[in-house]
């Protein structure tokens, strides 16, 4: 199983939009200064999760979160669930 996530930067709100395999690992990688593009704003908390069944669909998913550049797309995704 492979999952697409949001985290939330508890220091300013701003998002992050990954895809992993080991979730709990990847999320102690942001939160220990690990992740070359989190480590500034630690600490992250999960915000969002979706579930897929291969690695290129999750990133696929995540690609397209990415491409909305929108903090209030995400904010609407986490509030309404799912963006098609």
């Amino acid at each position: 199983m492979f999952i697409t996530y949001i985290l939330q930067s508890e220091k300013n709100g701003s998002y992050y939009i990954g895809s992993t395999q080991d979730l709990e690992e990847r999320i102690k990688k942001h939160n220990t200064g690990q992740s070359k593009y989190t480590k500034k704003l630690k600490p992250w908390i999960l915000v969002y999760t979706e579930k897929y069944g291969t690695l290129s669909e999750a990133r696929r998913r995540e690609m397209y979160l990415k491409s909305l550049k929108s903090k209030v797309a995400i904010e609407k995704l986490l509030i309404n669930g799912p963006i098609v």
